[in-house]
């Protein structure tokens, strides 16, 4: 029995620790999406014994000549059996003696776009199907493989294969294979993708699936199983610079404070100096403290909580970076303006001026829609004019949110990179986005470009109202020598977390400047000092 025990333990840390990789399927529809995966199912022996046998009992059957119609694996809900289609994102798991897979098979119908941008979100590899018999009829690629093929490069699937299917109806021809995969690749480089396969399949019958298929001998590539167990697996969250997201502040009691989250990217260690964001402040890391104990070190995607050095003031949805030792290159972006490609998936449609709830990291903030830059045309690649977008449709959309982001360009990080956007009144998730970068109207540093002039410096608060404004920047003016300091501090504090820069034309003590410093370190002049001409050069308004 013990000899039992000691094997089984060994299966299980063997099969805990190995490899997990995600794939989506994607194409247009009856391409044999949901066959394919039933067949990749069937054929690793991840079918149990009484689920094949209900399907060869449903009364739903679409494959011809007794074969079984492995696509009922997949297609759980009963409109999907009856109708032939699947409509929402199925997500299945298997495993091999290489690897661990989760499999989502997305819809192919147009209308179902944003199910298939959903369930590809975190895919590793994007099987990109296309019916050969299709593509003969044609004469070209399908509207919605090529769609598909878009939303892949745009989510940044690192690998797509494309897997010509029903090569058993096209009698196993070579030279259709090949006319396919020269307009594939072609597709594929336009759009910018560095990882492309093409293979050769027949899901119905098994071809190229599992097994090597005899009935195209002219063909010597690997096997999609082969391919997926074999396509190497980048750790991207664990290249580049610290990101850690603060999710929860954990005070259990007065001897410890900590901040709980999950590393977004690269890795956080013991005794590293850190900056917090937006205050700037920096610290440095004492511990790194899990339910097993302290780690040395935490890299993307652990979740962990942190104890700093010092008492800083941070919260849920500010963020932990490296110091700014390390250079500015390391630091994320920090706007309130940026771009993003917007993958629309409402009703009702995106409009220019309409605000949303947005939900990036554990931030959550409203942000305005200033603009829809262009529309693409996922056929041509062509950018279009609009000035809505409506479900299903892609675009890159200019954004204002009322507190700054702290964001990686998409195309950097995923996960600093991406963001959803919600509807306020409903809750529901009406868009999907991918940051490009910050908008060209925000300053070098990131921040919005703002003032406030505190004490009564009326002339000269006139002076920069109406310079910056010309520049089309805003000025806040507190023009009241009498405001209580708690209530400057206060507003201080709140500009500051909304990216304001802030400049205090009044005397302030040594106790309310650290105060003030406390909230808003690296955004405050003090000009109670300084000559109106070199106020005016702070706040960017020529003299």
């Amino acid at each position: 029995m013990g000899a039992i025990a000691t094997d089984f333990q060994d299966f299980l840390e063997a099969h805990l620790g190995q490899e997990l990789l995600r794939f989506t399927t994607a194409g247009s529809v009856d391409d044999g999406k949901s066959t394919l995966i039933g067949r990749l199912l069937h054929d690793t022996k991840s079918v149990y014994e009484d689920q094949l046998a209900a399907v060869k009992k449903s009364r739903v059957n679409r494959a011809a000549n007794g074969h079984v119609d492995l696509s009922l694996l997949t297609d759980g809900l009963k409109a999907e059996r009856e109708q032939g289609i699947t409509i929402d994102v199925a997500y299945r798991y298997f495993s091999t003696s290489r690897r661990k897979f989760i499999i989502a098979d997305t819809p192919g119908h147009e209308q179902y776009t944003r199910n298939m941008a959903t369930g590809a979100s975190t895919a590793d590899v994007a099987v990109v199907l296309i019916d050969a018999r299709a593509y003969l009829r044609e004469g070209k690629l399908l509207p919605q493989s090529r769609r598909h093929t878009y939303i892949a490069s745009l989510l940044g699937i690192p690998h797509v294969v494309a897997a010509v299917n029903k090569m058993d109806l096209v009698g196993y021809s070579e030279e259709t294979f090949r006319a396919i995969r020269a307009e594939f690749v072609e597709f594929s480089t336009q759009l910018g993708l560095k990882s492309v396969t093409v293979i050769p399949v027949s899901a119905l019958e098994g071809d190229n699936v599992v097994s090597q298929s005899k009935a195209m001998p002219w063909y010597d590539g690997p096997t999609l199983l082969e391919f997926l167990e074999t396509v190497p697996l980048a750790e991207a969250g664990h290249d580049g610079p610290l990101r850690f997201p603060v999710q929860l502040v954990q005070r259990p009691d007065a001897n410890f404070r900590g901040f709980a989250g999950q590393v977004a990217r690269g890795v956080l260690r013991a005794g590293d100096r850190v900056m917090a964001l937006p205050s700037r402040r920096e610290t440095t890391v004492k511990r790194i403290v899990t339910w097993d104990g302290d780690l040395p070190a935490a890299a993307y995607p652990q979740s962990v909580t942190v104890e700093l050095e010092d008492e800083i003031d941070l919260s849920r949805g500010e963020m932990l970076v490296p110091s700014s030792s390390v250079g500015e290159l390391a630091l994320p972006s920090i706007a309130r303006r940026f771009r993003a490609m917007v993958v629309w998936m409402h009703e009702q449609p995106l409009v220019v001026g309409r605000t949303y709830l947005v939900k990036h990291t554990t931030r959550t903030a409203r942000a305005t829609v200033k603009a829809i830059r262009y529309r693409v045309d996922v056929g041509s690649l062509e950018h279009q004019q609009a000035d809505r977008l409506v479900m299903n449709e892609i675009a890159e959309v200019e954004l204002e949110t009322n507190l700054p982001l702290f964001f990686d360009a998409y195309a950097e990080s995923r996960t600093t990179g991406s963001l959803i956007l919600i509807d306020g009144l409903t809750n529901a998730t009406v868009g999907a986005a991918m940051i490009v970068g910050a908008s060209e109207s925000e300053g070098a540093d990131g921040e919005q470009a703002a003032l406030v002039l505190v004490a009564g410096r009326a002339e000269l608060a006139e002076r920069v109202r109406d310079g910056m404004e010309a520049r089309g920047k805003r000025a806040v003016i507190v023009d009241d020598p009498l405001i209580p300091i708690e209530s400057l501090v206060a507003a201080i504090r709140a500009l500051s977390l909304a990216g304001v820069t802030a400049i205090s034309a009044r005397s302030l003590s040594v106790n309310e400047l650290e105060q003030v410093r406390g909230f808003a370190e690296g955004r405050i002049v003090l000009a109670e000092s300084l000559e109106d001409d070199e106020v005016l050069r702070l706040s960017g308004v020529e003299a």
